[in-house]
């Protein structure tokens, strides 16, 4: 369903016919233009003002620094084009035509990068600064600049870098966005030049998303609190290899050669082992805690009530605010990809398929483009599109004209909390005090004063907690109850991570985007240090899969499942990192296709390193293998279009499994068992449509709620939750005559999952015993005691997902449909957030309606703990036909401008909304036929 048009208040416009709808629209425009012109200029901003920012895309423009000239060809989404005779000119070219399109999204990100978003937007963000600034990306970055690099690399950043000057040069922040003219309203800020270290960065920003389990970390330590060793193991359960395949299956790690085989073959399935399991770390001090699986949990457990809890909830409630600064949000990341062979395909060569999943932005943040060298040479060795960031050279994911590739996050465990023991300047190792290492950092503020601060590292890295007060109070009256060292002057937190690693992933994005072949492809992805990720590969007769990144070799015993004490040189990480040769690959599988969708890589009942302890469980991955068997039996091929349906399965695994149980429990009261009734004969499929999907959903919300809400730790708990409450006389489920939802003081004691991928396992796995203790349904209103069976919580969960929907979208079941509570805005993310009203009307966009939802393949994920609203998505999607690459497919989430009145703000949205994808034209000849505005780049 086509969205309105306001920003993220939900204002409905009214209906019109289309003619006046689009006067209706364009009066909207000019009124709110003239309220932002009167306030910012105090007169209106005409509309050759708000055009002023505005790309060129026609005639031609001359560039000092350019060798020769280059043609910028975009089709009718602005979807650029790139030709050039040289690789310098090339990445120069890039440079400007992005800065055309989005230079004040690149200019957010790097001051967020470099822990400078208080320059631009004041002292509300300090507190953000001081955390970067103590992760030190820009530092990361500029040793990887320095020192790592090759020349090569070196020498198109600096093109690109210059291609974005070219275009800063000369113009002040009207010139450049309507976000600059609004900045005006409240400091004098003005751009500054573009470095290639500002690049480089946003990858640690990109890393820090896909960091992998430091959130479980946390969450488990907090669990000890609480909960025992067999209750944490119930919360983590092992993964289920002989349910849910690993993504390499016919591959093999050879113990004598210490190699991994790719091209080996063990059978077509994995083994059906229980795996490495979760390390609890429900120990004390140093000591061991329990594992399941396999597994040891070796870690820095605490006693109940100690002041060290709240050290780690105050760290979690800090890592929760990171991910808002940088644009993208950590939790529930997950991505789609998988290739199948050309035995399998129309074509009879290779299709590969591709969609990230991210939290919404806008404008997203991908940017679509192709860059061509016009002879291909060893001079100029470039013909590639596909998807970028704004503000980095090169392409992340697509093809060249040889092979093709996408990427999913692979999870694996590359970071880990540290507890140190402080005292004096110091911190306690091996029985020694050892100096920190310190640097101090000065914040610059909009219209305020400096702030410095001092940024304390440790062996194992950056301490984190000195970034909050109430963290240094906490750690000084923490206590860890065995196993320690004198406390000192108490704890701190401290952060080893790959990423803070000076690196070559630079170097990759340049060498993948110019391979040719299998082997250049892995040599290529080598160099991928951070973050690890899994790649998939085609070309015209092949298909493979590799893992690259640099992974940590942890001492024995230690799992990376909590945090580690710091003191102790037997949890410090080893020095070393797994070799490429023996990191999982697979190259021309029997079965014909690889899927990874961020579940097990390779089964590690059989591989000699621990990558994780908390892979995703596989429900999407396993969705996308059945879609994939279903075609090919008895002889069918695939198409591309039957590549982009599999994008948009709507399958709700969780539903299969818990609606034969709902539909067998007795309801009494009619208008519940009128919403019971919808489940009967619904197809599992969450169209937006859908009053089924709503009512399960909201069933599944409310079963987590209950089962877990008031079972876990309370700084695991959701403040603020709102549950049902009956005004009259608090004794349970009332009528919908006078049911309502507020909060009420009961619900400040609940904690809320996520309801992710970990959840519908833990439910799974529980389904199976009935009386089990987290049944117990928790007492409300007058009630003696709490019901301990798994049947009555189900039958309060459907009873209050009624009420809750009843008040959300009314009484007639009728009028349901899950698209209305299944919404997506897309919120400019600097001003449209945090900015005034009139500003956030100007900037955002939505709601739309959408279908999919969590874990499943169209992941428009939502969180249990905040309502159905969609927080991330697919945010892009593309399928590369290998037979004939102009007739690959692709779209993304937003639009290729990141001007609020742009024609391509958003225009790539209802079409994404809709699953379609767009044309995507590499040949030249098809590039002219698609080309809508031309500009000569002219030296």
């Amino acid at each position: 369903m086509p969205p309105n048009n306001t920003a993220s208040t939900g204002q409905q416009p009214g209906t019109s016919g289309r003619k006046k709808g689009r006067k209706g629209r364009l009066l909207v425009v000019v009124l709110v233009l003239a309220v932002v012109g009167g306030l910012v200029f105090g007169g209106y901003w005409s509309v050759s003002t708000v055009r002023a920012s505005f790309p060129q895309t026609k005639g031609s423009i001359t560039l000092d620094g350019l060798s020769g000239p280059v043609d910028v060809k975009r089709d009718g989404y602005g979807i650029p084009q790139v030709y050039a005779s040289s690789e310098e000119d090339l990445f120069m070219a890039q440079g400007y035509v992005q800065a055309q399109d989005r230079f004040y999204e690149m200019d957010v990100r790097r001051h967020m990068t470099a822990g400078r978003l208080s320059e631009m937007f004041g002292k509300d963000q300090v507190g953000n600064d001081e955390f970067l600034r103590t992760l030190g990306w820009h530092r990361v970055a500029k040793k990887e600049y320095d020192e790592k690099l090759s020349d090569s690399a070196k020498k198109y950043l600096q093109a690109y870098a210059k291609g974005v000057n070219a275009y800063l040069k000369g113009k002040d922040g009207a010139d450049l966005s309507l976000e600059y003219a609004a900045l005006g309203f409240t400091n004098d800020y003005k751009p500054q030049e573009w470095t290639p270290v500002d690049s480089v960065a946003w990858l640690k920003a990109m890393a820090w998303d896909l960091r992998g389990n430091m959130q479980d970390e946390v969450d488990r330590a907090l669990m000890t609190s609480r909960l025992g060793p067999k209750q944490i193991a119930d919360l983590y359960p092992a993964y289920p290899y002989d349910r849910n395949k690993a993504i390499v299956q016919e591959g093999q790690y050879d113990e004598l050669t210490q190699t991994f085989d790719g091209s080996g073959s063990s059978g077509g399935d994995s083994g059906t082992g229980t795996g490495s399991g979760t390390g609890t770390g429900a120990g004390t001090g140093a000591g061991s805690g329990t594992g399941t699986g396999t597994g040891t949990g070796a870690g820095a457990g605490t006693g109940a009530g100690s002041a060290l809890e709240g050290q780690l909830a105050g760290l979690q409630n800090v890592l929760d605010d990171v991910p808002t600064a940088v644009g993208v949000n950590g939790n529930g990341i997950g991505s789609n990809s998988w290739v199948v062979s050309g035995e399998h395909t129309i074509t009879g060569k290779p299709l590969l398929a591709n969609d990230p999943h991210l939290s919404p932005s806008l404008p997203s943040v991908w940017y679509q483009m192709g860059l061509h060298c016009r002879t291909v040479s060893d001079k100029c060795r470039y013909d590639v599109a596909g998807y970028t960031f704004a503000g980095m050279p090169g392409v992340v994911v697509g093809h060249n004209q040889e092979i093709a590739w996408g990427l999913t996050n692979s999870g694996a465990d590359v970071t880990d909390l540290y507890l140190e023991k402080i005292t004096g300047e110091g911190y306690q190792y091996d029985g020694k005090v050892v100096p920190f290492e310190t640097r101090e950092e000065t914040i610059k503020v909009a219209g305020g004063d400096s702030k410095k601060i001092v940024v304390r590292e440790t062996n194992n890295g950056p301490l984190l907690s000195d970034r909050d007060d109430e963290l240094v109070k906490t750690g000084k009256k923490a206590t860890v109850e065995t196993a320690a060292p004198d406390r000192g002057d108490g704890y701190g937190v401290a952060l080893r991570w790959t990423a803070l690693d000076a690196g070559t992933t630079m170097d990759a994005v340049f060498a993948i985007d110019r391979a040719q072949n299998w082997s250049e492809f892995r040599e290529a992805a080598t160099l991928f240090d951070v973050p690890s990720q899994n790649l998939v590969y085609a070309d015209s007769e092949h298909i493979g899969y590799t893992l690259p990144g640099k992974l940590p070799v942890r001492a024995e015993g230690h799992d990376g499942s909590v945090p580690a004490p710091g003191w102790d040189p037997k949890f410090r990480w080893t020095g070393e990192y797994i070799d490429q040769d023996e990191l999982p690959h697979e190259y021309d599988p029997e079965r014909g296709y690889i899927v990874t969708a961020n579940q097990a890589v390779v089964d590690e009942d059989s591989y000699p390193y621990t990558l994780t302890t908390d892979w995703g469980y596989g429900t999407r991955s396993q969705r996308i293998t059945s879609l994939i068997e279903q075609k090919i039996k008895d002889g069918g091929k695939i198409s591309t279009d039957d590549m982009r349906q599999m994008q948009l399965d709507n399958s709700s695994e969780m539903a299969k499994l818990l609606v034969p149980q709902l539909l067998k429990i007795d309801v009494a009261d009619k208008d519940v068992r009128e919403a019971q009734k919808l489940l009967e004969g619904w197809d599992y499929t969450q169209d937006a449509d859908s009053a089924a999907a709503a009512y399960f959903n909201a069933v599944w919300r409310n079963v987590l709620k209950l089962a877990f809400g008031n079972k876990l730790p309370k700084e695991l708990r959701v403040k603020g939750q709102c549950l049902w409450v009956d005004p009259v006389n608090t004794t349970g489920p009332a009528d919908a005559t006078n049911k309502v939802y507020e909060c009420g003081q009961r619900d400040a004691d609940q904690a809320q999952p996520d309801g992710g991928d970990r959840w519908f396992e833990v439910v799974r796995t529980l389904l199976d015993d009935p009386k089990s203790d987290w049944w117990s349904t928790p007492k409300y209103g007058t009630r003696k005691g709490a019901d301990k069976n798994r049947d009555d919580l189900f039958k309060r969960a459907m009873v209050d997902a009624r009420w809750e929907l009843t008040a959300k979208l009314g009484k007639d079941i009728d009028s349901w449909n899950w698209g209305r509570l299944h919404r997506l805005f897309l919120k400019n993310q600097t001003l449209g957030t945090e900015g005034p009203g009139f500003l956030k009307y100007a900037l955002n966009r939505g709601p739309w309606k959408l279908s999919g939802g969590e874990a499943a393949v169209n992941a428009s994920g939502w969180n249990a703990a905040g309502g159905y609203g969609v927080i991330w998505v697919p945010s892009m999607r593309m399928v590369v036909n290998l037979g004939d690459l102009d007739k690959s497919r692709w779209i993304n989430l937003t639009g290729a401008s990141g001007h609020a009145y742009s024609a391509h703000y958003t225009d790539q949205t209802d079409k994404w909304a809709k699953g379609e994808l767009l044309p995507w034209s590499f040949s030249e000849k098809a590039v002219d036929e698609s080309t809508s505005d031309t500009l000569v780049l002219k030296p």
